[in-house]
């Protein structure tokens, strides 16, 4: 009978996970992901009840629907304790939960889209996100006018709004008369003892080092260096012989960037595919087809292209001035980067710890060092022969039956063209296509 007794209690015992959304500040993909994974483990672990306890002026509106329909898609009991306020997303996610309590003073709505200068969103963003918090509303059976009116000023709710023409934002009290909230609690254990969990052991859930890291990477400033850093690598590589430094740091940094970004799904596999694409594009012109022409350009532009669609999310609420927006941030980086690339390539030489990887001696003429040279450098000139070897930019010239080692301004030349030399100085012969 003890053993029994014991197995019982055993199998009664409660667990509620606490999970503290109050020192994120912001709503972004990192504390999505974040949460996903709460909701998992909770299933995992067949827990009675999650409290999200909320204190947030908001933050993206795709992170928000992530969080929302994980929410939505649990098992267990959902409690959003609003400890202070749940403005914009914040109000989105506690519409979610199964049930909404709220300390004394607290505040909820506001939940109109608006851009990072604050100004309010298009008419296609403002309508996508009233309907999420009516198809919220409605699945958690709570009055979706009101869900409405916290994201459309239109919407009149009478004695809801404190000032006309603005979206509608709940007190305790209101959000009380209104059946919007269901209790009032000052503390998480008053909480758990109105739905009966007040012996229920807490499990405080907090972001582990990995999501830490996470929402590092997907910050817009740290994206805008990872891809800054890219391109400065990517640069460097370009103008430097062999595979060094440039092109691992520019491995590096687009790993980064893409493996963050496809976590928090603010990026899928076709946009990967497609920045692959473009760069596949760029290589096959600097490889193999000379000059750079039509081919590099489309693999810039079909790069770009998925980085500014990695960086919008939801397509769904794309805008032109949100595009625009991106896409400069984007362009500002990489011009930046290559700026940066010359600039520190020029000066690298400089620096001690680079010193072993230039050579410092000279043999200046002063001292009667004088590079060797040909008597007929200048007979050369205007001469016309044809390259042997693809030239890329240096290979093979056959000028009157002589075999000379030649070199472009840059220019591929594949093999049997017919070229001229343009400047003769030692044994450097520069020569270019007729």
């Amino acid at each position: 009978m003890a053993l029994l007794l014991l197995l019982a209690g055993n199998a009664q015992a409660q667990t509620v996970y606490h999970v503290n959304i109050k020192p994120e500040g912001m709503i972004d993909p990192g504390v999505a992901a974040f949460i996903e994974r709460v909701i998992e483990d909770a299933e995992a672990a067949e827990v009675d009840a999650i409290v999200f306890e909320i204190d947030t002026f908001g933050g993206r509106v795709d992170a928000a629907t992530v969080i929302r329909d994980a929410i939505l898609d649990a098992n267990a009991l959902t409690i959003a304790f609003v400890n202070k306020r749940a403005i914009s997303a914040g109000a989105l996610i506690s519409l979610a939960c199964d049930k909404i309590v709220m300390t004394q003073a607290s505040t909820m709505g506001a939940t109109t889209p608006v851009d990072g200068s604050g100004t309010k969103g298009s008419d296609k963003t403002v309508s996508y996100m009233r309907a999420e918090m009516r198809a919220t509303a409605e699945r958690t059976g709570r009055d979706v006018k009101i869900a409405e009116a916290m994201v459309d000023e239109r919407i009149d709710v009478p004695g809801l709004s404190a000032e006309a023409g603005r979206p509608a934002t709940l007190t305790t009290e209101q959000a009380l008369n209104y059946q919007i909230a269901d209790e009032t609690a000052e503390t998480l254990s008053e909480l758990l003892k109105i739905y009966d969990l007040g012996d229920a052991e807490i499990v405080e859930i907090e972001l582990n080092w990995a999501e830490h890291v996470l929402r590092m990477l997907t910050n817009p400033v740290v994206t805008s260096i990872l891809l800054a850093v890219a391109m400065f690598g990517l640069v460097s590589e370009v103008r430097t012989p062999g595979w060094g430094i440039g092109g691992t740091l520019s491995l590096v940094a687009l790993a980064l960037f893409f493996g963050s970004h496809l976590i928090v799904h603010l990026a899928d596999w076709q946009e990967l595919g497609l920045f692959a694409v473009g760069l596949g594009l760029l290589i096959l012109e600097l490889v193999a087809i000379p000059g750079f022409g039509l081919v590099g350009l489309a693999g810039v532009g079909v790069m770009l292209a998925s980085l500014v669609m990695t960086q919008l999310g939801d397509y769904q609420l794309w805008t032109i001035g949100e595009i625009a927006a991106i896409t400069g941030r984007l362009a500002a980086s990489m011009i930046g980067a290559i700026v940066l690339s010359f600039a520190l390539l020029r000066s690298l030489s400089k620096f001690a710890a680079f010193n072993r990887l230039v050579l410092q001696t000279e043999t200046p003429a002063t001292e009667g060092y004088v590079a060797s040279s040909r008597e007929h450098d200048t007979e050369l000139v205007d001469s016309e022969g044809v390259s042997a070897s693809d030239l890329r930019p240096a290979g093979i010239g056959i000028f009157a039956g002589q075999r000379l080692d030649v070199v472009t301004d840059g220019e591929f030349i594949e093999a049997q063209r017919a070229i001229v030399v343009v400047e003769a100085r030692g044994n450097r012969v520069v020569v270019k296509a007729l």
